[in-house]
């Protein structure tokens, strides 16, 4: 793999390690600024709508630059919303620090995925858009776990200065290990949004909504989750985090590897099993060991199919990859956000801190209801292509008979 490629999961570590950190921290938050949790949920919510928003706005105004210098631009964009956050005098400013870290977010992973497959091999190119993603997975590992522990014992304000460190680093990788390449040419808006009339790419992104969503739904509010249902302290988040981080690296890399060769049977497998692990956490949220192990494989089943939607996606928008790849970046997030505020109005109505579990299944389920119907649809789809050529073919074969 090019070296290059560390350059983009270094981005991805600081990018992942702001957006996954927030969920341990929402307790400190909701008490400094004296919200409630639910409202406190916001700021992920927030996030996710902003990389939604920002994920086509600021592709499209990365096309009149090379695709380096507007990852450079990006990474600077994130620093500055990082410091916005962890200097917030009130929580609406908080907020407005996290949207604009977000802004960064969609438009990093949508052109940095472009610049990883471009890298390599075509038959590589899951395993490359993986390799980035490694970073995001990473930052589960060890930079939101850590962020959340300084958060506890030092102030989440401090969480957030370390998180604009790393952007300041993220930055210093692009422009040191990225290659300069040239603006691409005869990129046309019109080209870019032409990709969407195609259903599979729709059908993708929707999938992409839904999956991820249903991961996002659980997660949110796995503070509160761990601590007054399973009887975790506080402190021991951190290493549950960690836990959750470890299966998303190892669903992530698996999804890198068989995505390449078997793409569909991959979808049908993790989201299936996604939804039977997050139905299953309503129980196992009870007991402290089986809360631990069901974390684990949420976020293995659930960023398994990360490598496969977005190399879909890529390969579906073959000559116009660039805007498709950024919004379905913010498909992911547009999860997110929904999810998270499902399950706050679901925790809001007194159903309890389980019940986002019940929403995250829902939304796994539909989500392998769509690729089912994706597949069939690509299946019809190639029939009438096969059909259509043979029945061209006949006329030219009937003289050669006849002579």
């Amino acid at each position: 793999m090019p070296l290059a490629l560390l350059a983009l999961a270094i981005g991805a570590f600081g990018i992942g390690t702001t957006e996954f950190v927030i969920m341990g921290l929402l307790p400190e938050v909701a008490a400094d600024f004296q919200v409630s949790i639910p409202t406190a949920g916001y700021l992920v919510s927030g996030y996710a709508m902003g990389v939604v928003l920002g994920a086509p706005l600021m592709s499209v105004l990365g096309t009149r630059i090379t695709r380096k210098r507007m990852l450079m631009i990006l990474m600077g964009l994130f620093v500055i919303g990082n410091v916005v956050s962890a200097t917030a005098p009130v929580f609406g400013v908080m907020l407005a620090g996290r949207v604009i870290a977000s802004l960064a977010h969609g438009a990093f992973f949508g052109i940095g995925s472009v610049v990883a497959a471009d890298l390599v091999a075509p038959h590589k190119r899951a395993g490359a858009i993986a390799m980035m993603f490694t970073g995001l997975t990473v930052a589960n590992v060890v930079g939101v776990p850590l962020g959340t522990y300084i958060g506890q014992t030092a102030g989440w304000r401090t969480t957030f200065l370390l998180v604009a460190a790393l952007g300041v680093i993220g930055l210093l990788g692009v422009a040191k290990l990225v290659p300069e390449q040239p603006r691409p040419q005869g990129v046309r808006l019109r080209h870019e949004f032409a990709a969407f009339r195609n259903v599979q790419i729709l059908l993708a992104m929707a999938m992409t909504v839904l999956g991820f969503g249903g991961v996002f739904a659980a997660i949110t509010y796995i503070t509160p989750m761990m601590t007054d249902i399973a009887g975790y302290s506080a402190s021991s988040v951190t290493w549950l985090l960690v836990l959750f981080g470890l299966g998303m690296v190892g669903g992530n890399l698996l999804g890198g590897r068989f995505a390449d060769r078997h793409l569909m049977p991959l979808l049908y497998v993790s989201l299936g099993a996604l939804t039977v692990v997050l139905a299953l956490f309503t129980l196992t949220a009870h007991n402290k060991i089986a809360a631990a192990v069901t974390l684990v494989l949420i976020g293995g089943f659930g960023f398994a199919t990360v490598p496969p939607l977005q190399k879909r996606v890529l390969d579906q928008a073959a000559g116009a990859p660039t805007l498709a790849s950024a919004v379905n970046i913010g498909a992911f997030n547009l999860g997110n956000a929904l999810s998270s505020w499902i399950g706050g109005i679901v925790i809001a109505a007194g159903l309890g801190y389980t019940a986002p579990n019940w929403v995250g299944a829902v939304l796994a389920a539909s989500a392998l209801v769509l690729a089912v119907v994706s597949s069939t649809l690509e299946r019809r789809t190639a029939t009438r292509s096969r059909s259509v050529a043979a029945h061209l073919a006949e006329p030219a074969a009937a003289p050669a008979a006849r002579r």
